[in-house]
């Protein structure tokens, strides 16, 4: 049995997701591993690191495809190197299904068994492989950093000689993993923040890291029986908007965080909430690659609208591709061995298993 995996283009991809110290597990587990040459250096790791494990470096790409029984890769490859694939395969990523369905629907076709993560249900036992957790609690972290960077004042309350400088004020949209870990960090670095969320339950959350829930007068639960948040109502979505309209006018910094699986991100800020927001306000838009949670949000790009900065980037991740990629590995693994059968040495799809039967692409 092999496992492997190929360089992915680094202008859009710089995670990994097989690391020196996850390779070692895999090999414990009877599983030969091969990558690309250089797979690793953009992160540190040589070929050595690699080759100290008892990793196999192959330095065609159409070789170690064909070659390999499962390909893990962070998202899908290009065209020309997934026609590399052959019947009974296994490819494991973060497939986006809803945007990819027609390239997934041709490699099914091919009896190739595809694995898509962010499909992974919310379950106990599926902790250890939620790569939307692993991925978001960072991506929560570094929005707040790098929002905090451009911000001109200083974030923490200050009492000096000449005066007190105020602590900014943080509004986070959307309390999922990305937002509560948002919360957290802003909390730390001495901020005031807010939150909110269409799921009631996120309110307990949200206090437990000493963030105030802005709560919508008679609010409905927008829960979905996975944990996920659903479409609000038209009535909600009003009450909603007026209660940030108010808000926003003292906010100095918001992080926008809320998704919809499968769909467009809701548009939450709106350019009205913005117009009236404090100039030197900073928007950072997590939402940004599925349309944004802010009027005027572009991907990869800083907006300047009334003097609040609105930044958007497609991979925020790519910023912290090391310690992403180290959690990624762990998932994978977790994911695979699974459904690998170690007596027998191969990989077992029981479809009575709800982890793989939520994951698999039909």
């Amino acid at each position: 049995m092999k496992i492997g995996s190929v360089f992915e283009d680094q202008n859009f991809e710089k995670r990994i997701s097989i690391t020196p110290e996850i390779a070692k597990k895999y090999i414990n587990l009877g599983i030969e591993v091969q990558i690309t040459e250089n797979y690793g250096q953009h992160l540190g790791f040589t070929n050595n690191d690699f080759k100290d494990e008892g990793v196999v470096i192959v330095e065609d790409e159409k070789t170690l495809i064909e070659n390999s029984n499962i390909i893990t890769q962070m998202g899908l490859l290009s065209d020309d190197k997934l026609a590399f694939l052959k019947p009974n395969q296994t490819y494991i990523g973060v497939l986006h299904p809803y945007s990819n369905g027609d390239k997934l629907k041709l490699l099914t076709k091919k009896n190739i068994n595809i694995f898509s993560l962010d499909l992974l249900p919310r379950i106990t036992r599926a902790q250890s492989m939620d790569i939307l957790s692993s991925q978001a609690n960072l991506a929560g972290y570094k929005a707040v950093i790098e929002s905090f960077s451009v911000f001109e004042k200083a974030i923490p309350m200050m009492m000096t000689a000449a005066g007190t400088i105020p602590a900014a004020k943080v509004l986070v949209v959307g309390a999922g993993v990305a937002g509560l870990q948002a919360i957290a960090t802003a909390k730390r670095m001495g901020a005031i923040v807010y939150a909110t969320d269409v799921r009631i339950a996120s309110k307990e959350q949200v206090e437990s890291l000493g963030g105030k829930f802005l709560t919508v007068e008679g609010s409905e639960n927008l829960e979905t029986e996975g944990g996920y948040a659903k479409e609000a109502s038209e009535d909600f979505k009003k009450k909603q908007e007026d209660l940030l309209a108010e808000t926003l006018k003292k906010i100095d910094i918001v992080i926008c965080t809320a998704l919809i699986p499968g769909k467009k991100a809701p548009l939450i800020i709106r350019e009205n909430m913005i117009n009236n927001m404090k100039t030197g306000s900073v928007i950072y838009d997590l939402a940004a690659s599925q349309g944004g949670n802010s009027a005027f949000t572009e991907v990869d790009k800083t907006v300047s609208k009334n003097g609040v900065k609105i930044m958007g980037e497609k991979n925020i991740l790519n910023k912290l591709p090391s310690s992403s990629s180290s959690l990624y590995a762990k998932n994978v693994f977790n994911f695979v061995s699974n459904m690998y059968d170690k007596e027998n040495k191969k990989i077992n799809i029981n479809l009575e298993d709800e982890i793989i039967e939520k994951t698999i692409i039909k």
